[in-house]
């Protein structure tokens, strides 16, 4: 019965506003109810007469200057306010409606309806009630006006008194961050979560960590993240939300047993607790047995159409074993060398018939179509033939197009890119045979088809570096040995691996493969490693030559706080390179390897002395 109510109270409703904007006069309004509003209440003239008089006294009027003209409501014996006139107590006031009216209903309707300029003085005029501008912004976003709904609920969180937001806020603001984020308005997301942390009510500004964190994480800024959770932490001690954050945190970090021991802990002290529904608990089960798993299978089902294709395509990936033989020759001047087979012409063929985006080919990593606008399609026909994966240039775009989206999530890596690298491996191993046949030999990127094979291996080892390091650093040392000039760019990558694995000896050892001109990353990762093995005289000659490249460097690096600058994730370095000796690429290795320096024992203060 209630859900009836509510399908004809929004229809009349609805008739009622667009009566009252032809003539923003009262009498109007029951002329209509009279007329064409009882048919809207199965024919019920009485409820019709009753409701048009409350419907009235809530509606926004443009003539008002979006202010209401609410009736003075009538005593039992006065005439009753529909001009029937009759007693109030014998018409309206004996009308029973079957449920309740909201409050904000006709300004909801009209936030709804009000374009360009009429939209833009409502919402000027600061009148419109805060729960009809989160119910207008959450309807304008689900019919996909995301201007329309970044709009209104900016009114929302413009409001000077935040004890007025709604209870239901917090999903409002997640959705403005979203907008934000999605449209590219940094500065606005930024002010906003500022604005949050100095005014909102407690559970938006622990909301608004929690999203901080995230996005921190985007960036791969591990030391703002955590600073961020531990904040939210101490905002919202209870939040079942942290258990899922501190697990993803920990994984980024590279701690996959802390984050179990973590997820176990929330799930004790949640359950015991008591006030959550069954699938939340469920959740937090799942996420203390296997976290990498869990979130793994969260971000596929979080996909919407995609959740099917990428499921079936990580069960195809479970069975992907070997690697057909490849044409591997030796040129005449001993260079190594793939030549693309006519089958495997073929098969890239077929599949680009589907997937249609071309990898750019003057790039490390890149396509010059949007390779996700069209996924499903390839997806579902990848899965149906998997002989295509015999096939590396096919290889090539999938894990591509897999980097691009997944590479910063380092629990899709075991489902998603360790499968695809055993295959690649295998065809490094056929490569390396023939190298050790003949004695020698480099697999250079400007010869034959070498750069698929290339492109294929940095595409990995970007897509693994977070969540399967030791593979994906032994896979960049193994494309190192076979392409000794670095046109991959994986020095660095290695260099700083190593360091974080503790192994200093061997980053010096790789870092005498000195790129030309010398890499900033490489001479400051050369600088720690010296100084881990108290080599000061060596580590500040290192400095020096760094602080030569990059002014900015030290600075940054030495600062618990500088001003922020471009911050380029780890899935970006190869991708969108910043200028040599700029701020951002200082910012850059701030953001890479800061942890590393504030992890050794004064390093950071004998740095900041070589200043």
């Amino acid at each position: 019965m209630l859900a009836v109510w509510v399908e004809q109270l929004l229809n009349f409703a609805s008739g009622a506003l667009a009566a009252i904007r032809k003539d923003e006069h009262y009498p109007a309004l029951m002329a209509w109810a009279r007329a064409k509003g009882t048919a809207l209440l199965g024919g019920n003239m009485a409820m019709a007469q009753a409701l048009a008089p409350e419907l009235w006294s809530q509606t926004p009027l443009e003539r008002l200057d979006f202010a209401c003209e609410p009736l003075a409501r009538p005593e039992p014996n006065e005439p009753c306010w529909c001009d029937s006139g009759h007693k109030t107590k014998h018409c309206c006031g004996a009308v029973k409606l079957p449920g309740a009216i909201p409050e904000h209903l006709m300004w909801m309707l009209s936030l709804r309806d009000w374009k360009g300029p009429a939209l833009k003085a409502a919402l000027a005029s600061h009148q419109a009630p805060p729960q009809a501008l989160l119910e207008a912004g959450l309807i304008s976003a689900e019919g996909g006006q995301r201007g329309r709904a970044q709009q209104l609920l900016e009114a929302l969180f413009a409001q000077s008194d935040w004890a007025r937001l709604p209870e239901q806020a917090e999903p409002a603001f997640e959705l403005l961050i979203d907008l934000y984020q999605e449209r590219g308005f940094s500065h606005k997301r930024d002010a906003l979560l500022e604005a949050v942390f100095e005014h909102g009510p407690l559970e938006l500004r622990g909301g608004a960590l929690e999203r901080l964190c995230l996005m921190h994480l985007d960036n791969d800024d591990l030391a703002s993240a955590r600073e961020a959770f531990i904040h939210a932490q101490q905002t919202l001690p209870d939040s079942p939300t942290l258990a899922y954050i501190e697990a993803m945190l920990l994984l980024h970090e590279g701690h996959v047993q802390e984050a179990s021991e973590r997820a176990r802990f929330w799930f004790r002290r949640l359950s015991r607790q008591g006030g959550l529904d069954p699938e939340q608990l469920e959740f937090l089960a799942e996420l203390a047995d296997n976290p990498g798993a869990t979130l793994a299978e969260q971000m596929v089902n979080a996909e919407e159409e995609l959740a099917e294709p990428l499921a079936a395509l990580q069960e195809l990936l479970k069975v992907v074993q070997g690697a057909p033989r490849l044409d591997l020759r030796r040129s005449a001047e001993g260079e190594l060398e793939y030549h693309t087979s006519a089958r495997e012409a073929a098969l890239f063929d077929a599949f680009q018939q589907h997937f249609q985006a071309s990898v750019d080919e003057d790039a490390p990593l890149g396509f010059k179509d949007e390779p996700w606008a069209n996924a499903e399609n390839w997806l579902v026909a990848l899965c149906a033939n998997p002989e295509w994966l015999d096939s590396p240039r096919v290889v090539q775009s999938l894990i591509l197009a897999l980097t691009l989206r997944f590479g910063s999530l380092p629990w899709m890596a075991p489902s998603l890119f360790e499968p695809l690298a055993y295959r690649l491996e295998g065809w490094l191993s056929q490569i390396e045979a023939l190298r050790d046949e003949n004695q020698g030999g480099e697999l250079l990127w400007d010869v034959a088809d070498n750069a698929v094979l290339l492109r294929t291996g940095l595409a990995l080892v970007v897509g693994m570096e977070r969540g399967a390091r030791e593979h994906s650093r032994a896979l960049a040392e193994r494309l190192l040995a076979l392409d000794e000039q670095d046109s991959l760019g994986l020095l660095e990558l290695v260099l700083d691996q190593l360091l974080r694995d503790g192994r200093d000896a061997k980053a010096l050892d790789v870092s005498e493969i000195s790129a030309q001109p010398p890499l900033l990353g490489t001479l400051m990762g050369r600088a720690l490693a010296f100084y881990r093995l108290e080599r000061f005289d060596e580590a500040a000659r290192a400095v020096r030559e760094a602080s030569r490249l990059n002014s900015h460097v030290i600075r940054l690096l030495c600062e618990s706080r500088p001003k922020r600058g471009a911050n380029l994730g780890r899935g970006e370095r190869n991708s969108a390179e910043p200028e040599p000796g700029s701020h951002e690429e200082a910012w850059q290795y701030r953001t890479l390897m800061r942890d590393q320096w504030i992890a050794t024992p004064g390093a950071l203060e004998w740095l900041d002395q070589q200043a």
